[in-house]
């Protein structure tokens, strides 16, 4: 399932697009109007990282692990509590190779320049439906953002709105633009939604399980239409998957995730062929293999998952690691540190 025709070392991969140093989202647990909250779930904490021009970046990892927040947090739908994000301006239409125009930085970003943001920086949710007025038509729906930042007239709009609805081939188009939501299957709203994202040329993507609700034939179909839209306008991807096998076929690189930190980050092949976390390993070896005569060595995890509320100030897989020595217990977290291959970072004092 591997897709050859991905190449890391490609020129695109040299030029940074999306950089993230230190970045924590902490959401309170009790307080209220008049009693400030003293407790906190640690969403995202310290997490850095660089995404290229024109790369597909994966981040895996299990349910409540932080990989939507993260999301949410690149593309300014959460503010975050401390760190840094910065996105590189780029013209619509730009080719990879081309410089960046400056910086965005989110932090900062209010007005009119969130507006211009928005237009370079889009997501597509994980339910189709549930991220789409039933009220209005496809037309509408795919339309909002043109209106929204006031880009041509009725008779413009409409034009783009088709190309865009042939560009993920819903066709003929006119059979399509006065339906709504509710008169499509799941994998005909998953590419409208894939439309809006795109009617506004952006350069930077985020896609949030967008085929973890479908079938296994819808699910093919839109990830090889995600992957040829990517190509042709040269779009940055950070796809959000809890399936390693999916992982594998749309990204160049994969970071996993765990409780709010990642714990590995290297090119696809070499994170598959030579996983060095602990939880990285458990992680492929609960992976079906669909040999009946292979047998494979599957690696239990003991205990159950530190909790996210005001986590100890230790490796956050400690208390299910089965390498875990007293240093782990009784030393801050360990950042992501170069291991043996290029670009092969892993945070783990055992390794």
């Amino acid at each position: 399932m591997h897709r050859p025709d991905m190449d890391p070392a490609s020129p695109a991969a040299a030029v940074p697009l999306v950089q993230v140093q230190s970045l924590r989202k902490l959401f309170p647990v009790g307080g209220g109007m008049f009693r400030r909250a003293r407790r906190f779930v640690h969403a995202v904490d310290d997490v850095s990282f660089t995404l290229q021009r024109g790369e597909s970046f994966g981040l895996v990892g299990e349910s409540g692990c932080g990989k939507t927040t993260l999301g949410k947090l690149l593309v300014k739908l959460q503010p975050p509590t401390s760190g840094q994000v910065r996105v590189a301006k780029i013209s619509p239409g730009a080719i990879p190779a081309e410089q960046a125009l400056g910086w965005w930085d989110l932090a900062r970003l209010k007005g009119k320049e969130l507006k211009s943001f928005r237009r370079q920086v889009q997501m597509v949710l994980q339910d189709p439906y549930e991220s789409m007025n039933p009220r209005r038509t496809i037309y509408d729906t795919v339309a909002e953002p043109l209106a929204v930042q006031h880009l041509g007239d009725v008779c413009e709009r409409l034009d783009r709105v088709s190309q865009m609805l042939e560009l993920v081939r819903l066709t003929p188009v006119a059979s399509y633009l006065f339906r709504y939501p509710h008169e499509l299957s799941g994998g005909q709203r998953q590419r409208v939604a894939i439309a809006r994202a795109l009617a506004m040329e952006p350069s930077f993507l985020v896609a949030d399980e967008p085929t973890s609700m479908l079938d296994v034939s819808s699910r093919t179909a839109i990830m090889n239409l995600m992957l040829e839209v990517g190509q042709r306008l040269g779009l940055s991807y950070l796809y959000i998957t809890h399936d390693l096998a999916v992982a594998r076929y749309m990204c160049q690189r994969v970071a996993v995730m765990y409780l709010g930190k990642l714990v590995e980050v290297a090119e696809t092949e070499e994170l598959l062929r030579n996983p060095q976390h602990p939880y990285t390993r458990a992680l492929l070896s609960a992976v079906p293999v669909p040999d009946p005569a292979h047998r494979r060595q599957v690696e239990v995890l003991r205990g159950d998952p530190s909790r996210p509320v005001d986590p100890l100030p230790r490796c956050r897989f400690y208390d299910r690691c089965p390498l875990a020595v007293d240093h782990c217990r009784d030393t801050p977290p360990p950042p992501l540190e170069a291991k043996g291959t290029d670009g092969h970072l892993v945070a783990c004092y055992r390794v």
